[in-house]
């Protein structure tokens, strides 16, 4: 693969005009999301999608989804259904991808060979205003080596992609930090939660009028099988340094971690304090500690590698009530990164 001159960009109207051009000529280009960045490409090409898998390293099993700035756009890749339309009031533009039975304008590459398609509608304004530019659907995985830690700015793209692509658009950080809730909504008498992320199975209930079933069991690392949605392999999101969980971070536990190993409690406490110590949150609040977790991992992964080991202290088992889909999307991220 030949070494490319990576160059981030910032959102103004001629960069955006630039961008879309290279997306509409097959070109990858970095976006950013309100969940992560995304390597974007246009979905109707085999050969863009193909580039994704290869700047990614990305197993051929591992779809990709479909991001769309209308619903027009999503009626020329998937059979919508009447649940299709409910969710889409409620939750889009949003961190809400749902999975349909796919049209034949979608490569099979992009779905790994199965009949569905994973599609979202992103939030983020300038995504969308590049969406709208380029007049195409976009295929875009997050902007990161496959299985590792998932970016949330731009320097995060560099830093894991710089030499594979040319072109990253500038957003700021990532609003939320973590990828988008999917459902398997193939059958909407049965919609189910396949990855966990910000809106949660009690809210797509509420909407749906129909129970939405908790999110499916994670699949090996390694397998030949076709997954119908990103990020439901067991070991995913994970930094090379090993992640050790923990349901609580106490005074008496940290006495016990060696100095040279991280601690990553949710919140900051005045009873948790030390210089491998650095709280997800400074606010006591489970949001900014999602917002904040891929970054915090990330730093401690650096280049010195000074870290033997990081506790991560997981959610709690009953959040209160407005926490509990973050909380789910959370500690699937942290599972999966220790795995």
């Amino acid at each position: 693969m030949p070494f490319l001159k990576t160059r981030i960009y910032r959102g103004t109207p001629r960069n955006l005009a630039m961008l879309a051009s290279a997306l509409q000529r097959g070109e990858l280009v970095a976006v950013p999301t309100e969940t992560v960045y995304g390597l974007a490409g246009n979905a109707f090409s085999t050969d863009a999608c193909a580039a994704i898998f290869r700047a990614k390293g990305r197993p051929a099993n591992d779809p990709l989804i479909v991001h769309i700035h209308d619903l027009a756009q999503l009626d020329q890749l998937a059979h919508r259904n009447p649940a299709v339309e409910k969710l889409a009031r409620a939750f889009w533009p949003g961190p809400l991808t749902l999975v349909l039975p796919k049209k034949d304008t979608v490569p099979d590459l992009a779905t790994s060979g199965l009949p569905s398609v994973a599609v979202r509608m992103p939030a983020h304004p300038l995504f969308r205003a590049l969406l709208k530019k380029c007049g195409l659907p976009l295929v875009a995985p997050s902007a990161n080596p496959f299985g590792y830690i998932s970016p949330t700015c731009a320097a995060h793209v560099r830093d894991g992609l710089r030499g594979k692509i040319r072109h990253i658009l500038n957003g700021g950080d990532c609003d939320i930090g973590l990828e988008s809730t999917i459902v398997d909504l193939r059958d909407p008498r049965r919609p189910k939660i396949l990855r966990p992320g910000k809106i949660g199975a009690a809210e797509i209930t509420r909407v749906l009028r129909v129970p939405v079933t908790a999110a499916a069991k994670k699949r090996p690392a390694k397998t030949a099988r076709a997954e119908l949605a990103p990020g439901m392999l067991s070991k995913h999101y994970s930094p090379k340094t090993p992640v050790v969980l923990h349901a609580r971070i106490t005074p008496a536990l940290i006495a016990r971690i060696p100095k040279n190993e991280a601690v990553l409690p949710l919140f900051a406490s005045k009873k948790l304090r030390g210089e491998n110590i650095f709280p997800l949150s400074e606010k006591q609040d489970l949001g900014e500690a999602a917002h904040n977790l891929f970054a915090a991992l990330r730093a401690l992964d650096g280049p010195e590698k000074t870290w033997k080991k990081i506790h991560a202290e997981l959610a709690p088992a009953s959040p209160a009530s407005k926490d509990r889909a973050l909380a789910a999307a959370l500690n699937d991220r942290l599972t999966r990164a220790a795995a």
